[in-house]
């Protein structure tokens, strides 16, 4: 008892302290072997755009003046939309990378620092879309439209100050399900 108890409060200081500290990254982001620099941001902002370049979803991972947003919202939706589907889904823009992928009208778009594995990215975003679907059942615009405090949700429960910290769909969902059967009762 003495043992499991002192064992218990060294894991409550522990996680105190990791809850106090800025917090690097998730082990997903390890697996690639990077470390980012205190501060960096491994996602600067995700965007899903329609193929009339109209923001549905956007979110900030880093402090971007909101005249500035209006303007990198246009220009990197006219740089995804301008491409064919030949083309490779990763642009270099500026000083970051943009990757996107195209799901029917939809456009999701990442972009990241320059040093990002490509690939992660890619899967990620292929990963946030599955789990929408998992959660609206063949997820199309007009969900995201009416529902956006639930993508919302699902995006923070999947990245925590721009870094990935969470892919499990079962985990990553919990908290809407949650949510969703204390709203019925």
């Amino acid at each position: 008892m003495g043992l499991s108890l002192r064992l218990w409060s060294w894991v409550q200081a522990g996680l105190r302290t990791v809850l106090a500290t800025d917090i690097p990254c998730h082990n997903f982001y390890m697996i690639f072997g990077k470390e980012l620099a205190k501060g960096e941001k491994m996602i600067k902002f995700f965007l899903m755009v329609n193929k009339q370049g109209q923001t549905r979803l956007s979110k900030y991972y880093e402090h971007v003046d909101i005249n500035k947003r209006a303007l990198l919202e246009t220009e990197v939706s006219k740089s995804c939309l301008s491409r064919s589907s030949e083309q490779c889904s990763f642009i270099e823009y500026k000083d970051f990378k943009l990757i996107y992928r195209q799901y029917a009208a939809l456009f999701v778009v990442v972009g990241v620092n320059d040093t990002e594995n490509e690939m992660a990215i890619y899967e990620f975003i292929h990963n946030f879309v599955e789990v929408l679907d998992e959660y609206f059942s063949r997820v199309s615009e007009l969900d995201i439209l009416f529902n956006l405090d639930k993508v919302h949700i699902i995006l923070d429960e999947m990245v925590l100050n721009g870094c990935i910290v969470e892919t499990n769909r079962a985990r990553i969902l919990a908290p809407l399900l949650l949510l969703d059967k204390t709203s019925e009762s």
